[in-house]
């Protein structure tokens, strides 16, 4: 039997890293700075309008949430980095937490890899290189997925990609997946990257 993405649950909204899940399932974990459409792409990949909140003020909840995918995978959405409004205790946490997911989560072992999310228009951000960086240090699978193409003519369209698919940071042999949330493209590539890494059959 395939992976039936219908039957989908928010888990756990973990505000510390004692509250991470236990389940043995595997882990794929989504990173990106605030605004980057992450809780959009989650709502994309799994067929929903609003499982994933849409908010309005980029990186307001610090948490770890967990969506739950037919009981055979772990969807986990990191919260946005760059809070450029934010005070340092708000930094503090989120970097804690962050890190906790890597480092103090029960089943660090089943993260299988990360899909690391860029903007189409931005580019690769010094928070994104450092999280590359981190990624290209401790050796964890990373899935580069370019968000928001849609929002770009077909020559911007061309250029942005291949500066961000050319960028030095990047892993060679990582998959790089131009994504649309709003017309779904990128959107079964995606599926067979996570399906490669995590063995979860789709």
């Amino acid at each position: 039997m395939g992976l039936n993405i219908q039957n989908t649950n928010l888990k756990m909204t973990a505000g510390f890293a004692s509250q991470f899940p236990a389940d043995p399932i595997p882990q794929i974990a989504l990173s990106g700075r605030s605004n980057v459409g992450k809780s959009s792409l989650i709502n994309t990949l799994l067929g929903r309008k609003s499982l994933a909140r849409v908010s309005a003020t980029p990186g307001k909840t610090i948490t770890v949430n967990f969506y739950e995918v037919d009981k055979k995978l772990f969807l986990v959405d990191l919260p946005g980095y760059g809070f450029a409004a934010r005070n340092p205790a708000d930094r503090d946490k989120w970097s804690a937490l962050t890190d906790g997911y890597f480092t103090k989560n029960k089943n660090a072992d089943l993260i299988r890899g990360v899909v690391q999310l860029v903007d189409s228009r931005v580019g690769i951000t010094n928070d994104d290189a450092m999280m590359l960086n981190w990624m290209n240090a401790s050796g964890i699978p990373y899935i580069l997925v370019i968000t928001k193409i849609d929002k770009l003519n077909k020559t911007e369209r061309a250029n942005n990609l291949a500066v961000i698919s050319g960028d030095e940071l990047i892993r060679e042999g990582t998959p790089i997946i131009p994504f649309s949330s709003l017309k779904g493209e990128g959107k079964a590539e995606l599926w067979t990257a996570i399906s490669e890494l995590t063995g979860v059959k789709l």
